[in-house]
């Protein structure tokens, strides 16, 4: 692949693993940066070592520890993560291709997400999870490269916390919120959710793209 077809959100196989790009710097080697879909562990490579991938209706990978399979055709419901395959955002919102947003209300099919992005009925897929009967397995590009102990690992999201915990966040981090450019501190976690003080709900692994959020105090740092 020329370095020229690459950009930001393509969903990509790397040594046989499903990532996804998150930017493109054509001044360094290792130009191309990626996020391991199953833990968001950073690569840096080059375009001569990625194959593209685009995703389609009944696709089932692994995001951040959990299985998802890709329903073109269903209806999204409050707590639903779409993908965002086709983004065509208004002057107001930030959403570029392939994100992974939660639905906050839907409207005649289209979604308000809980970043405040309103998204058409065009622009998105349903992310349903689990694996859908029949559905074409993408989280490796090969699977039978992969033991079945690994695969198993991959779809637990409790070893993300033992492996990753640098990564974790905690209640009192506090972030910028590059897209609204706000300050605002972490005030309630679930499993794979964090909850900011100014309402906003995201994703964990939307922690970990610069674009959209900049760590700037974490618990237990000295001030």
């Amino acid at each position: 692949m020329k370095l020229f077809q690459v950009r930001k959100g393509q969903f990509v196989f790397y040594k046989n693993e499903l990532h996804k790009v998150y930017s493109v710097k054509p001044m360094f080697r290792n130009s191309v940066h990626l996020y391991r879909l199953k833990d968001m562990k950073q690569i840096l490579t080059q375009a001569s070592e990625i194959s593209l991938y685009k995703p389609q209706n009944n696709d089932t990978f692994i995001f951040y520890g959990k299985r998802y399979t890709i329903d073109q055709s269903k209806v999204p419901e409050s707590g639903d993560y779409i993908l965002i395959i086709k983004p065509a955002p208004d002057f107001l919102d930030h959403y570029s291709l392939n994100e992974i947003e939660k639905v906050h209300f839907v409207e005649n099919g289209n979604v308000v997400t809980t970043r405040d992005n309103g998204v058409k009925h065009h622009e998105y897929v349903v992310m349903v999870p689990g694996r859908s009967e029949a559905s074409q397995e993408i989280a490796y590009y090969d699977k039978d490269l992969v033991p079945e102990e690994q695969r198993l690992e991959d779809e637990s999201i409790s070893y993300l916390a033992e492996n990753d915990d640098s990564l974790k966040p905690h209640i009192g981090d506090i972030y910028i919120d590059v897209q609204n450019n706000i300050k605002s501190m972490v005030v309630a976690m679930t499993e794979d959710e964090v909850v900011f003080g100014h309402g906003v709900r995201v994703h964990v692994a939307e922690l970990l793209d610069e674009n959209n959020f900049a760590l700037v105090y974490q618990v237990g740092e000295e001030i």
